[in-house]
């Protein structure tokens, strides 16, 4: 007669995979029995009131308010082109430093302070000058270009 294949380690080994299958098995029942006493999904909604505290409560109707689709920007609003009725404007220099090349024209109508360089420059232009100009948008800004000495 032959001697079974089968040594004492594997027949431990297989049981344990059984008793293994076994267990799971039961949590596996155990879940599908609990399941109908556990909330259902009415119970995980959360909302938010009108202060942004998440409640358990819906919010009251009365207090709702209607927003139009048009009102809600998502990403940066286009800035709307500024009608220049007037190219050329006038002002008075107010600083000028002409060894670093830059200075500020304050505008006569707006009383705005227009940053000028000196390659924006027709003319040479010193301090309480009344000049004309016309503005570009820079980076940081309105910039005054095309300055002239005003007659």
């Amino acid at each position: 007669m032959g001697r079974s294949q089968e040594t004492w380690n594997k027949k431990e080994k297989e049981k344990k995979k059984q008793k293994k299958r076994l267990e799971k098995e039961q949590k596996k029942q155990e879940r599908k029995a609990n399941a109908k006493n556990e909330s259902n999904f009415d119970d995980m909604i959360a909302y938010v009131d009108e202060n942004g505290q998440i409640t358990s409560t819906p919010p009251d109707p009365a207090k709702k308010t209607k927003i139009k689709e048009e009102d809600i920007e998502i990403s940066i609003p286009r800035r709307e082109t500024v009608e220049q009725a007037e190219v050329l404007r006038k002002g008075v220099v107010t600083f000028f430093n002409s060894s670093k090349g830059y200075g500020f024209i304050r505008d006569l109508e707006t009383q705005e302070s227009i940053f000028v360089h000196i390659n924006g420059l027709i003319d040479q232009i010193k301090e309480t000058d009344k000049v004309t100009f016309e503005v570009v948008m820079g980076q940081k800004g309105p910039n005054a270009i095309e300055v002239k000495l005003a007659q």
